[in-house]
Parts: structure tokens; sequence; C-alpha cells
């Protein structure tokens, strides 16, 4: 197959398309073509260890722009579209609210649209378990569940969601949903919970807390996160909303004391913040769906995947630095000057 990936210069996006060009049998992906705008979170250096394979290709653009997503997907003739670009940071949605608006759901009806004239035969959209808002005890969300979005970047999400789903029953084109729970692992910009703490931790800074810290996250290793997928894409049923859990639900506060644990600092550097405003309590998701249909499971234990990342982190100093300086974003133009992309 040939595979169309929006959002692959990101943390999860690019995960995928290494997985994709790295570990998947080489009878299964064909092509891949990497549509990013680049933005903060875009990092090219996340993609060295596939950048030289004859079947990857980037494309440097908005999806937004509907004559280039209509040139690439026209050229391409993808057999997928594997949608993730999109502003993905809460915090961000909440000081600014825009922009999750003009990406989230024009790009993704832009996107849409551009499958539904060149008859693209799967279209799989990335979304999140945040637009089912948060889940009082000792409940778990079903793919059925209402969508309670607490934020701008959430309310964006499960509009797009809905977007996509409506093209599934108007126009009967192949879409399939995502729904994901938090991911966390190597690459991951530091800016969400996980990477932020260690990278502070590792320097000695301090590590701000939101509230109490016992708001309760289900976190999934991205690994895990790129083999369901793969696996919504090859077995999942068009029209469908599949979540992703990985069944490994902490709160925050205990998170953030095994990362200084494993880091050999003390608990003296956490720090109490205030709260963010519509902060959700708690996600929690059921994947019994997929992993019925599709036989994926969460193979990764939390322990061992925090350690993973926190090596990561660790052996990767000088990533995190061009990261936090801004230095990664100059990478395209060293990277591809002179080149055609």
């Amino acid at each position: 197959m040939k595979f169309l990936v929006t959002g692959g210069a990101g943390f999860i996006g690019s995960a995928f398309i290494r997985r994709l060009l790295l570990e998947t049998p080489a009878e299964t992906v064909k092509a891949v073509v990497n549509f990013d705008k680049l933005t903060y979170a875009g990092n090219l250096e996340n993609l060295l260890p596939v950048r030289n394979d004859a079947r990857y290709r980037f494309v440097h653009g908005d999806i937004c722009d509907a004559a280039l997503v209509n040139q690439t997907v026209a050229d391409f003739r993808p057999d997928v579209m594997v949608h993730f670009a999109a502003e993905s940071h809460v915090d961000r949605s909440i000081l600014s609210p825009a922009p999750v608006f003009e990406t989230n759901l024009r790009g993704t009806f832009t996107l849409l649209e551009a499958a539904r004239m060149h008859k693209t035969p799967r279209f799989l959209h990335v979304s999140t378990d945040e637009v089912y808002g948060s889940i009082a005890e000792p409940h778990d969300a079903t793919e059925d569940y209402p969508l309670r979005a607490s934020s701008p970047y959430s309310a964006s999400k499960a509009g797009s969601d809905l977007l996509a789903l409506s093209y599934f029953v108007t126009y009967h084109m192949p879409v399939l949903v995502t729904r994901a729970s938090n991911n966390y692992g190597p690459y991951q910009f530091p800016e969400k919970l996980i990477p932020l703490m260690i990278s502070n931790a590792l320097e000695g800074k301090s590590l701000p807390i939101y509230g109490d810290g016992m708001q309760v996250r289900d976190w999934l290793y991205v690994d895990d996160h790129c083999r369901a997928i793969l696996a919504v894409i090859l077995r999942g049923r068009e029209g469908e909303i599949y979540n992703v859990g990985g069944s490994r639900a902490l709160p925050n506060i205990d998170v953030v004391k095994a990362i200084l644990n494993s880091v050999g600092q003390p608990h003296s550097l956490l720090q109490t913040v205030k709260d963010r405003p519509g902060h959700d309590r708690r996600y929690a998701l059921s994947s019994e769906k997929l992993m019925r249909e599709t036989n994926w499971t969460a193979t990764m234990p939390f322990a061992e995947g925090l350690k993973a990342t926190i090596d990561w982190y660790r052996a990767n100093p000088e990533w995190i630095a061009r990261v936090r300086s801004g230095e990664y974003q100059k990478f395209y133009d060293k990277n591809y000057a002179g080149r055609a992309v």
C-alpha cells in the first residue's frame, strides 16, 4: 500500500512512519508521503532513520492549503490517508483557541474533500480520548459514550471526528476514526507531561504539577499506538470508531514521582501550580472493541516504557536542547537545501 501521512514530523506521526518503513514487511508498504507544515512541534530530525529510504518522500505543506493537498493526492494516489496533523496541546488551545479550529476542523475538511474527489480507498482520522471529557469512576468510555469536550482543543477534535464520520454516512467514504489515550515515548516534544518532567528532572529543575496532581490519565506507549493504527487500517471496519487505550491508568502525581525516583532526584523538586481552566479529572477508555476485532493489545508495561523513555532523553540531551532553543526548526533548511521535496 501507499500511505499519505499528515503530521508525519510530529511525535506520533513520525513514530508511525518509522514503524512503516523500518518494522513493517516491505510488501505491505510501497511508499510513504509525509505531509507536514513543520509547526513548532514538527521535527524532521525524528525521521533521520528513514530519510534515505527510497520509499519515503516529504512534502512541506499546510493541510488547510486545498490546492497543495489536492495536487499531492492526485500525484501520489495513496491507498491510505492517515491523518495525524493537529494542533494538539490543550494549554496552547486555552491561551489561543483560533489555531486549533483552523487546523483541526478546516484542515480535516480539506483532507476529506481531497480524499472524496480522488476516491482514496481508506481514510483514518486519528483522534483523542479527550473528546469524552472527564469520566467518573468506575466507568470507562466506550465508542458510543457521549462527547463532552472541556477545552477548545478537545472540542475541535470532537468536531473533526463528527465531520469525518459524516463523510462515511453521506458520501459512503471509507472513513475510520481512532481515539487514543495519552501517548508517551521517545521524541515527544517537551511540553507534554512526561517529556517535560523528564527533561526538568534530568537538569534538577522544579517539576510543576497542576493542582493536587490527582488527575488520572491512561498511558499508552507510542509504539503500541502505532501498532493499533496499522491494525485498524488493515482489519478495521469502515465507518467505525476504535478506542485505543493503554490500560495503564495513573494519577499524574504518581507518574512524576516515578520519574524523580528513576533519575535519582528528590521529591522536593515537585512544585504545585494553579490548575488550568476546565482540567478534566479522569480519562478512561475501553479498548475491548479494538482488541476483539483486530486482535491488537497494548504490550508495553508502564514501568518499562517509562524507563525506555527516560533512557532515551538521558541519551539525547542535544535533541532536547535544539528543541527548546528552536534550532531543530533549521533542520529543514539544512537537510533539504537544493533538494526537490
